[in-house]
Parts: structure tokens; sequence; C-alpha cells
């Protein structure tokens, strides 16, 4: 690891900080306040100083990282929070279906993050694109039988409640947001017409798989060849931490495979072997929405120049 920027500018007198350096600024004020304490507990315990410092240093990267990643994820936290609320306790008297109001409750989330500035408007206009191409998807899906949603509404489109494709959204409101709050950097990234000529294979794939060959195991061959020697280089606190994009792309998935796991357990949509009894969705979902992240990805790398390096130069 690489020691990164100690500190964070401020702009006093200057408009609000970005979310960003709002972030490292508390995360910065907490470990000033707590470290100190922390080694020196150690120390009266026997351990060294360079010891207790080192410990105390990895705890504090460990929990910086818990605390960036679970900001970066809000949307998605929040939106789950309230399918599985409401799935718990919807009242039939009110005159509001469930599959409605998450419209509304998904419009209020998305409207706060603009007003609050957690997300910018650029990245919301992605963010939409990836709403509607999933939005898009939803409904030949559903025509097709690959799943239900069992449940009822009026703001409907082709038998889809339209808070869906806020679950569309919410992965690409992660991408971004972990993007500029971890400050990705890239070794070895492939120029962006690669990354979205790639996802635009993946997108029609699903589509294409219901009338012909399913080619998805080509589509994860290329995306091995295209990302296998990517590094990705992202900071957390102190230290700038390397990783292998392709992990990122298969633990970020393996995220959402679990809240698809918790949204089908709710019934808020339902595949065919889970009619009558709730069994954990196919792990082969798993692969799909790893071959969804390269979509989601490859948007999000369109507001970043394609990707960028350590020395923040565009990718080639």
């Amino acid at each position: 690891m690489t020691s990164a920027a100690s500190s964070v500018p401020t702009r006093d007198g200057a408009a609000p900080l970005p979310e960003e350096s709002r972030v490292d600024l508390a995360l910065r004020w907490a470990a000033a306040r707590t470290e100190p304490m922390a080694e020196r507990w150690l120390t009266a315990r026997g351990l060294s100083s360079r010891t207790s410092t080192h410990l105390v240093h990895g705890l504090t990267e460990f929990v910086a990282f818990g605390v960036k990643a679970a900001w970066a994820c809000l949307f998605a936290a929040l939106l789950l929070l309230g399918i599985v609320v409401t799935s718990l306790w919807w009242p039939d008297a009110l005159p509001l279906a469930r599959y409605d109001f998450l419209v509304f409750y998904a419009v209020a989330i998305q409207l706060a993050f603009l007003a609050t500035r957690l997300e910018r408007p650029r990245e919301a206009i992605v963010i939409l694109v990836f709403h509607l191409t999933g939005t898009a998807m939803e409904v030949f899906k559903t025509a097709q039988g690959s799943w239900t949603y069992p449940g009822e509404g009026v703001l409907f489109i082709g038998g889809v409640p339209l808070f869906s494709g806020f679950m569309y959204a919410a992965v690409g409101s992660y991408l971004a947001r972990a993007w500029r709050t971890f400050e990705f950097r890239f070794d070895r990234h492939p120029p962006l017409w690669a990354v979205m000529t790639l996802a635009a294979a993946v997108y029609g794939n699903f589509f294409w798989h219901h009338h012909g060959p399913d080619l998805r195991w080509l589509l994860f061959a290329a995306s091995i060849l295209l990302f296998g020697p990517t590094m990705l280089r992202f900071r957390v606190l102190r230290f700038e931490v390397p990783m292998p994009l392709l992990l990122g792309f298969v633990l970020t998935s393996g995220f959402i495979y679990l809240a698809e796991n918790i949204g089908t357990l709710s019934a808020t949509w339902t595949y065919p072997d889970q009619i009558g009894l709730w069994r954990p969705v196919s792990l082969t979902k798993w692969g799909s929405w790893y071959l969804l992240m390269l979509l989601s990805y490859g948007l999000v790398a369109m507001l970043h120049g394609g990707g960028r390096t350590k020395q923040g130069a565009p990718a080639s």
C-alpha cells in the first residue's frame, strides 16, 4: 500500500465541501480523537509503540472502509429498507398500493440526494439511463415469464411496477458514489470504447438468449480478457489499496445477489421456482448481476473519462 495525502483541503468562506471531502474530514476528526487513546491503551499493556501504532492505524483503515462503503451504497440501502419494511407492514385499508408507494419513496430519495449534493446532476443523468435500460429489460423479462411481480398498483408499465427501475439505478448510484468517495484510480484500464462495446453485448444478450444461444460464457471470457490486467487503486483514509477490478465486480455482484434474495423473500418479486415456497435465488443470477455490473460500470466510467490512471490521466 502506498501512502495517500494526509489531509483534505478545506474551503473557508467558499462553497460547502464536496461529499467525499466531508466524509474524509469526519473520519479524520474521529481518528484524531480516538487513535491516541487506543495507542496509549495498547502500549500500557506491553505492546511496543510501533506495534500499537500499526494496529490502531490498521483498525482505523478497516473501520473507515466500512463507513465509506456503507455511505456509497446509501441509496440502495434505503431502497431495500423501504422494500422490506413495507413487506412486513402495509395496511390494506390505505388507498395507495404498496408498489405505488415505493415509486414515490424512491423518487423522494433521488430528489433528496440531488438537493443535498449526495449525487451530482451529471451522475443522475447517467443513472437515469441505467434506470431506463433496466426498466426496458424488466418489461421484456416479465413478458417472458422470467419473474413476476405479484402485488397490485397503478404505476405499472407492461406488468412491471415503476419502482423496479430504481433497483438498477441503485447499482449505478453505488458505483458513482464509490468512485468519488474512494477516489478510484486504475492501472491498465481498457479504453472506454471497448468497455461500452462489451456492455452493449451484455445488454443485448439478456434479450437475445430467449431466441438464440446464450452467449454469457463468451461474455464472461471477454470480461476477463478486457479487465483481467486492470488494477483498481482506491484510497481509504491514509493508504491507497490495490485490488483487481474483476474481483471488485465479483464482490459487488455478490452483494447484489444477497439483496435479491432479501427482495424475493419479501415477495416483492418472485421467480418461477419460488412460487408457493420461497427458496434461495439460483446462483446463476450472481452471474447475471456480474454481467449487468459491466453495463453499469461502463455508464459510470463515461463520467470519469473512461477510467483514470494512478496519475489521473485518462486511460488509453
